[in-house]
C-alpha cells in the first residue's frame, strides 16, 4: 500500500511539472510606481532611432506616434514644431536628438515626458512563397523633470495583417513566387510600410492592460487603470 501511494504521488508530481511546462514562463507585468508618481500630461516624441536598412524608417514610424499618443489622453508637441526646432539648432539625426540631456528638452519644448524609441525593422521581407511589409519597434518613456524612465513598449505588425496573402492554391507554386516578387516590389513602390507602421504605433503606445501606457489626463478613462 505504501508504494501504491509513493506512485500516486509521483504521477501526480509529474502530471503537475508537464502542466507547468506547457503554461511556460508567466508574463511579467509593468511595474507603474513611478509612472502614477510622475503624471505626465504633455508628450514630446522623439524622431525615432533607425537600425534597419531602410533610409525612411525614422519619419515612417514617427509620423504614425501621435495619433495613438493624443488617443490615450495626452498632449502632443506638435511634431513640426519639434523637427524644425532642432534643425534650426543645427541637429538632424535622430541620435543627437535622443542624446540631448532631458531637463534641456523640458527647457526648450515644456514637456512633462518625451518618447524615446528605436525602429528594429522596417520594409519589405521576402519568404519564398510570400512578401510582407514588417515594421518593429521599442519606446520608453521619460520623465523630463526627473530623468526618470515611466514606461517601457514593444510593437510589431506585417503587411498581411493590413493586407491579403499569397494564396498559393489560386495561383499554384510557380504563380505564387511571381506574385511575391510583385508583391515586394508593390511594396517598395507604395510604402505600405506607413500603415503597417500604424498598426505597430497603435499596438506600442495605446493605453490599457495589461502593459500599455496609463490613460493620460485628457482621457475619460483618465484614473480607472
Amino acid at each position: 500500500m505504501f508504494k501504491r501511494a509513493s506512485l500516486r504521488l509521483l504521477s501526480a508530481a509529474a502530471l503537475l511539472g508537464m502542466l507547468a511546462a506547457c503554461a511556460g514562463p508567466a508574463q511579467q507585468l509593468t511595474d507603474y510606481t513611478a509612472f502614477k508618481k510622475s503624471q505626465p500630461r504633455s508628450i514630446l516624441v522623439l524622431p525615432p532611432v533607425n537600425e534597419t536598412p531602410d533610409v525612411k524608417a525614422s519619419y515612417g514610424m514617427l509620423s504614425q506616434m501621435t495619433k495613438p499618443l493624443a488617443e490615450s489622453g495626452y498632449y502632443v508637441i506638435p511634431v513640426g514644431l519639434m523637427d524644425e526646432t532642432f534643425k534650426q539648432n543645427g541637429l538632424t539625426t535622430a541620435s543627437n536628438m535622443q542624446d540631448i540631456a532631458p531637463a534641456k528638452l523640458r527647457q526648450i519644448f515644456g514637456a512633462d515626458a518625451a518618447l524615446y524609441t528605436t525602429v528594429t525593422k522596417y520594409g519589405s521581407v521576402y519568404q519564398v512563397v510570400d512578401s510582407t511589409t514588417i515594421v518593429s519597434a521599442s519606446a520608453k518613456l521619460v520623465d523630463l523633470r526627473t530623468g526618470d524612465v515611466l514606461w517601457h513598449g514593444v510593437g510589431s505588425a506585417n503587411g498581411n495583417e493590413v493586407g491579403g496573402n499569397v494564396d498559393v492554391n489560386a495561383f499554384g507554386l510557380v504563380g505564387a513566387l511571381v506574385q511575391a516578387a510583385v508583391k515586394q516590389v508593390a511594396h517598395s513602390l507604395s510604402d505600405d510600410s506607413v500603415a503597417v507602421a500604424g498598426l505597430t504605433s497603435r499596438r506600442m503606445l495605446s493605453a490599457g492592460p495589461p502593459n500599455g501606457l496609463l490613460y493620460g489626463p485628457y482621457s475619460p478613462k483618465y484614473g480607472t487603470d
